[in-house]
């Protein structure tokens, strides 16, 4: 008959191989998903380029810049921000929040730290610490993974999308807050 201590050591030893199997796979995935993106930021860059040599020759002699942000209040006054917004996806990962901007602009990640705090936010619960992030998200509390969330966060706080109202606490920016889910 065998002892109870040997079944337990027994499940600990297969419940650490699982462990073990699943963090290989998050490391393989990881890996191949650093790989596609920088296939995407490269197919993004030559597709703006390509944009860019094929645009029409601005007349007056203003630069690429004033004639994108001339584009920019031109697409906002006919309505027709769908167009700029798709252009600021492929430019920029994080684009500095503007009203009307959709959470769609955003990578998943991105998506999913806004979606959670909207969430405390309807539900009238303060800021959230990237540690309850973490956990909220199903994440070992781990260091690294706390300072990644962290970074995004902080990158949002940058551009405008997040509010940090105390050192390590995020909330959602009034102006996003205020969209009601901005999806």
């Amino acid at each position: 008959m065998p002892s109870v201590v040997g079944l337990l050591e027994q499940r600990e030893l297969d419940a650490r191989r699982r462990v073990d199997e699943l963090r290989e796979e998050a490391d393989r995935i990881q890996a191949e998903l650093a790989v596609a993106e920088r296939e995407w930021k490269e197919w993004a860059i030559a597709c703006s380029r390509v944009g860019e040599v094929l645009a029409p020759a601005n007349e007056s002699g203003q630069d690429h810049a004033r004639a994108e942000g001339s584009a920019l209040a031109a697409g906002e006054q006919t309505g027709r921000t769908s167009q700029v917004l798709d252009a600021a996806k492929t430019k920029s990962q994080v684009p500095v929040w503007c009203e009307g901007l959709a959470w769609s602009v955003l990578s998943v990640d991105y998506q999913r730290i806004l979606q959670a705090l909207a969430d405390r936010h309807r539900l009238r619960q303060g800021p959230l610490t990237c540690q309850e992030m973490a956990a909220a998200f199903g994440m070992d509390a781990v260091p690294a993974r706390v300072e990644a969330l962290r970074s995004k966060a902080k990158r949002l706080v940058a551009r405008g999308w997040l509010a940090e109202p105390a050192p390590g606490r995020f909330t959602l920016a009034a102006g996003v807050a205020g969209q009601g889910g901005g999806s």
